[in-house]
């Protein structure tokens, strides 16, 4: 999760919703991801997508069934959706996303008629993992008020 954490930070200071992911087998990093979103204008560039299509192409296969997601914060239903279909055993995560997260927040998506449920552990590092997003989008509201003040001068 420190990793993750890391990837988060950097997604951050390059403008995007701080969030970060590592997939781990056999107890070492094999991808990472970051979101991206805005850098490269595309819904899909996620940090959960971005992991794991990296430890896709690293192990050859899609099915990660022997791999752990570590994400800061809770995925959303299209990663949510990315997991069961890769066959992902184990989630943990950070944050808890009260406006999209699909383990347990808005809906629980492992929890219904999929063939796949993967095991979650919710609130790990989320102190660390919820204070990034605060700090970001605290800034991102401080710099729309400047530049709303700067235009009325």
């Amino acid at each position: 999760m420190l990793r993750a954490l890391e990837l988060a930070r950097l997604a951050g200071e390059e403008g995007e919703v701080p969030v970060g992911a590592v997939v781990v087998c056999d107890g070492k990093i094999i991808s990472e991801g970051r979101n991206r979103r805005e850098q490269d204008k595309n819904a899909l560039c996620h940090a959960e997508l971005e992991a794991i299509d990296g430890a896709c192409r690293t192990l050859g296969g899609w099915r990660l069934w022997k791999c752990e997601l570590y994400v800061t914060l809770e995925p959303c239903p299209m990663c949510a959706g990315a997991i069961i279909n890769a066959r992902i055993p184990q989630v943990v995560y950070g944050a808890s996303d009260p406006k999209a997260g699909s383990c347990g927040s808005v809906t629980d998506l492992f929890s219904m008629a999929y063939n796949h449920h993967p095991q979650v552990t919710a609130g790990f590092m989320e102190e660390e993992a919820a204070a990034l997003l605060k700090n970001f989008f605290q800034r991102l509201r401080e710099q729309r008020k400047q530049k709303k003040e700067n235009r009325l001068l």
